[in-house]
């Protein structure tokens, strides 16, 4: 109707101006004389047929044609409007009218190997209104009492810009029932406010898991940037979910890798407006689709048996001295498949904590160094020197490169001076292990031996990296590709890395040395893994070198729940290097030896499982610090399906307290629980 009034105005101007030239021309006539003789009359001076009277009249006939066409022109164009074009200006009236607004839909929950929900939905009765609610300082302020809520509080959340003008505005979620009553049953005192029932995440374990699961949020100003800009660049992905302010989407784990199956379909709902903007009623609606349900590889057991298992690691080398063991992490690997059957990290955190938008004094805490740094998960992003587990890759460099063959021998005093009395080293067994060789070295975990390994490549001419050329091709150094985000590369150092690392140092200080290469083959100095990586390199030697891609995801139900929309294909990763078979069975055995020769005490809490258990120890040194205990190992022995890999920051000898972890999980895939009793580890390391 706008459109009609403007044509009625501009025609209206224009038959003023019409008229104020009629008046012009008139007041500005031809010259005329008065007969004297005969009146008052005027009469023309010239001859009739020329005469300025005449050509007003033709001029003035022009004017009225002119007036004549223009009044039928508007009474055309408003016959058009109203008859011929009624209903395209009523179909733009009710567009003003109106608006489209979006209802959120959803998650999918996340489901553990066996259908076991992780991660679900709960109903919350939510308080809610529309913007414009916020002008009405008495209701806003009835409301606050009722609720129980700051003012400023309740004001703020009604005005929320990060939500849809037209969108019903969250005031307050999980409202108890007598408040929603009390609501309802005074529609004139609060009118304008709604009460809806929306979901929210629910985590039925708890901290269970969180580091795997992840957390939602509001979706953040980068996020959306991120989308604009990735839109304006083509990038997007045709069928892309188109996200808005104000929506609820993955931050972190599962929920954000995942968040295009697990985030739902919004629905719509149509409002009306007023001239102001302000929603007066609402008609009809299209209900929002719940996203897709996702099933991970984790087994909720086995997962509760990482958890339990290294919160029993803590708290034994707490027993044993190490009162500063309060971090680390274990997870159970599928070596067949890549499966992840169980990963925890430790500290902790509650992702409930996220619901309905994290406060100061939580995130704080979530983010300090005293708390630990809880949101990081250690399984995948911690970098750690590897110690003594690296030592069946360093075994199979040097078989495959000749420095050392499975007929060598080493004499182990306790003290090695291989490059000199000056450069000496000592074995971790300050007395020595006598007369050694290879196989024997790994499971006694003879540093002299490996010192020998070291040196050698040092001074190998054809191969000087062989044993960096060795870890690589176990996939150290390089992410494994787990489907969670914040995964750690790690570190293989050589000379390259050394001199671009320590630039500010003199030349002499950062060239390659022998010290460094005797550093690394036995898992110390500036080399990193991390405990994924290392579960991975112990896959490939239980599986005959081969890793596959580590993953979490198993399937995604599709959201008529019909059956699987998505199921995940296990992906080959490497193939790891070494010379011969013998070689790799000269490691195997090396590693059986660990569990059940190098010490009787440690021997003991694997006697009473029903399958043999290959793995290793080790204990990282780092400056400062107590030592970090790691234990890894594979079951069964003679045909490995099961990897466990566990790591306690300043957790004493592996043996002290990471080999519990270890044992617990084993325990709990074989319903076998663990029956010795718990000792210091005999300082194995």
């Amino acid at each position: 109707m706008d459109a009609q009034i403007v044509v009625v105005i501009a025609g209206v101007i224009l038959v003023l101006a019409i008229v104020a030239s009629i008046v012009v021309l008139r007041r500005g006539g031809g010259k005329f004389t008065f007969d004297t003789k005969n009146g008052t009359r005027p009469r023309a001076t010239e001859g009739e047929g020329n005469t300025p009277g005449v050509a007003f009249k033709g001029r003035f006939t022009m004017l009225t044609a002119a007036v004549g066409a223009v009044f039928a022109a508007i009474t055309a164009k408003l016959w058009s409007m109203q008859m011929v074009s009624s209903d395209y200006y009523e179909e733009l009236s009710v567009q003003n009218q109106t608006r489209t607004v979006t209802t959120p839909a959803p998650r999918g929950r996340i489901l553990d190997r066996n259908g076991v929900p992780l991660v679900t939905n709960r109903a919350s009765l939510t308080v809610a209104a529309y913007r414009d609610l916020a002008s009405d300082t008495v209701l806003v302020r009835h409301l606050a009492n009722v609720l129980g809520m700051p003012y400023i509080a309740v004001r703020r959340n009604i005005q929320d810009y990060n939500q849809g003008a037209q969108s019903l505005h969250t005031i307050a979620s999980d409202v108890r029932r007598s408040t929603v009553a009390y609501i309802q049953e005074h529609p004139s005192a609060f009118a304008g406010v709604e009460v809806v029932e929306r979901t929210e995440r629910l985590y039925p374990y708890g901290e269970l898991a969180a580091h795997v699961l992840g957390y939602t949020g509001t979706i953040t100003s980068e996020q959306l940037a991120a989308q604009s800009e990735a839109a304006s660049q083509g990038e997007s992905d045709a069928g892309a979910i188109s996200y808005e302010s104000g929506d609820i989407v993955g931050q972190a784990g599962v929920e954000i890798r995942y968040e295009s199956l697990l985030q739902g379909i919004r629905g719509e709902q149509t409002v009306q407006v007023d001239a102001s903007g302000s929603v007066v009623d609402a008609t009809g609606a299209i209900p929002p689709e719940p996203g897709s349900d996702i099933r991970l590889t984790l087994d909720l057991a086995i997962q509760q048996a990482c958890e339990d298992g290294l919160d029993h690691a803590i708290a034994v080398a707490r027993q044993f001295g190490y009162e500063n063991a309060a971090r680390g992490a274990c997870l159970c690997l599928d070596c067949t498949n890549g499966e992840i059957l169980g990963m925890a990290s430790a500290p902790k955190y509650d992702p409930s904590v996220f619901i309905g938008g994290v406060s100061n004094d939580d995130w704080n805490a979530l983010s300090s160094e005293d708390s630990g740094y809880p949101m990081i998960n250690r399984a995948i992003a911690g970098d750690y020197m590897s110690a003594s587990t690296i030592k069946p890759l360093s075994s199979l460099a040097a078989l495959k490169y000749g420095i050392y063959d499975e007929t060598q021998t080493t004499d182990c005093q306790g003290w090695w001076t291989g490059m000199g009395d000056a450069n000496g080293r000592w074995c971790y067994d300050h007395s020595g292990h006598g007369v050694i060789n290879l196989q024997r070295a790994i499971t006694m975990s003879c540093d002299a031996v490996f010192y020998d390994i070291g040196k050698g490549f040092y001074y190998d001419e054809e191969n000087p990296e062989g044993l960096q050329e060795m870890f690589r091709s176990w996939g150290l150094g390089e992410a494994t590709g787990v489907d969670l985000p914040g995964e750690s590369s790690g570190r293989v150092p050589d000379a390259e890395w050394k001199d671009s690392y320590f630039s500010s140092w003199d030349d002499a200080d950062r060239a390659w040395n022998p010290g460094d290469m005797c550093n690394i083959v036995i898992g110390q100095g500036d080399i990193l893994v991390t405990p994924l990586q290392m579960a991975c390199a112990y896959a490939g030697i239980a599986n005959g070198g081969r890793e596959f891609v580590p993953h979490v995801f198993h399937s995604a139900v599709s959201r008529d729940g019909s059956g699987s929309a998505v199921t995940y294909e296990p992906r080959e990763r490497l193939s790891g290097a070494y010379r011969q078979d013998s070689d790799l069975a000269l490691v195997r055995r090396g590693l059986w030896g660990v569990i059940y020769e190098e010490s009787e005490s440690q021997a003991s809490h694997f006697t009473n499982l029903s399958v043999e258990v290959a793995g290793k120890t080790g204990t990282g040194e780092k400056s400062g610090e107590d030592d970090y205990s790691w234990f890894v190992a594979y079951a069964p022995y003679d045909d490995p399906k099961y990897v466990v890999a566990a790591v306690v920051e300043q957790g004493g000898f592996g043996s002290t307290s990471a080999m519990y972890a270890v044992r617990d999980v084993l325990g709990a895939i074989y319903n076998e629980p663990d029956s010795a009793s718990v000792t210091a580890g005999d300082g194995v390391r």
